[in-house]
């Protein structure tokens, strides 16, 4: 979403052509010609006229919660939350051992999918430390991350898992 500057001319469907007078991290403060001084939302649904660039240094509330957002899952062990996909929700995963004469092991989806989402956060982590830390060098960094490629690659079996491909393990390709 990018804001609209003071100066910014819009066409609101309920009060009309108006001018932005001044910007808030939440709203805008439009002077219409017809209703006077207006408060609206960010995300209002209006006609932009003519787009004026913010000369202030703004920065909306939604942009600062967007950059922690990304720094703290960069950065920590947090775990973001990763749909599980709908045709396992709430099922069972059974190991069946080749002899009969032993029980089945029967294990919730939801809690094997905990385990592996901890998994590749926690691979995630060890990744983004090995490429900030000061203490290796290069050659040993990339060596680290070549182990660490092969590790999501051995670990794709388990993407069928996953509801969205794009938070899938990866590897190397090969």
């Amino acid at each position: 979403m990018k804001l609209l500057g003071i100066g910014s001319r819009i066409n609101h469907a309920e009060y009309g052509f108006g001018v932005v007078t001044n910007v808030t991290a939440t709203m805008y403060w439009v002077t219409f010609q017809k209703n006077g001084l207006e408060t609206i939302p960010l995300d209002s649904d209006f006609e932009v006229i003519e787009a004026c660039e913010d000369d202030v240094d703004t920065v909306s509330f939604y942009d600062v919660e967007k950059s922690l957002r990304e720094i703290l899952e960069r950065f920590s062990d947090v775990s973001q939350v990763v749909a599980l996909a709908d045709k396992y929700k709430n099922g069972t995963m059974i190991l069946r051992p080749a002899d009969s004469n032993l029980a089945d092991k029967e294990i919730p989806i939801n809690t094997f999918w905990h385990k592996i989402v901890m998994l590749r956060d926690r691979l995630r982590v060890m990744e983004q430390k090995i490429n900030s830390s000061k203490d290796l060098d290069d050659q040993l960094k990339v060596d680290l991350q070549q182990y660490i490629t092969r590790i999501y690659g051995s670990l794709t079996t388990f993407n069928v898992l996953f509801a969205s491909k794009d938070q899938q393990f990866k590897g190397s390709g090969k």
